[in-house]
């Protein structure tokens, strides 16, 4: 099973691959789509969808996870997250994958066993999860764990990895 996992941002739009083969996980590719705030907004949206559609049709992922947009202090950054998240669920809709929700909470307490873990930490069992070399980019990252969620099911079994990596077994 491959599991595209989008982290929307209107500036920047993460995006992280993952193949699922029984309970192991492995890496696909990963990035980000970026777009120049000196744009108008159609013009950004449309890059996302199309930077979108362009990694779908490449990796040709099952599954479409995508983190869900939070109210934040700023009603105006609200709205553009939630159209710049718009443009990527159309993006999987257009190529009839399906797509799954998950908040914040939900990614972190599945992939590192703490809903309100840093995004350093998220990071972090990023790399150890999908035995990384390097650090993926935080939004590159944050996706990555979206799509780690959905494979866990959107569960919290990343605390019982966690157990077993820090102790130098292979799960």
């Amino acid at each position: 099973m491959r599991i595209l996992g989008i982290d929307p941002g209107l500036h920047i739009t993460g995006f992280g691959i993952i193949d699922k083969m029984g309970s192991k996980l492995a890496y696909v590719s990963s990035g980000c789509i970026k777009t120049s705030s000196d744009s108008k907004l159609p013009p950004r949206l449309k890059l996302i969808l199309d930077g979108l559609n362009s990694i779908i049709l490449q990796h040709d992922p099952h599954y479409v996870a995508i983190e869900q947009v939070f109210v934040n202090i700023n009603p105006k950054s609200t709205l553009l997250l939630g159209q710049a998240r718009g443009a990527a669920i159309c993006a999987a809709v257009l190529n009839s994958l399906e797509v799954s929700e998950y908040t914040a909470l939900q990614i972190k307490q599945a992939v590192v066993g703490n809903g309100h873990a840093k995004k350093e930490q998220v990071q972090e069992m990023v790399v150890r999860l999908l035995r990384l070399e390097g650090k993926p980019g935080i939004d590159a990252s944050d996706a990555l764990a979206c799509a780690i969620c959905h494979a866990h099911g959107g569960s919290g079994s990343a605390a019982a990895m966690y157990y077993y990596l820090k102790r130098g077994r292979v799960v």
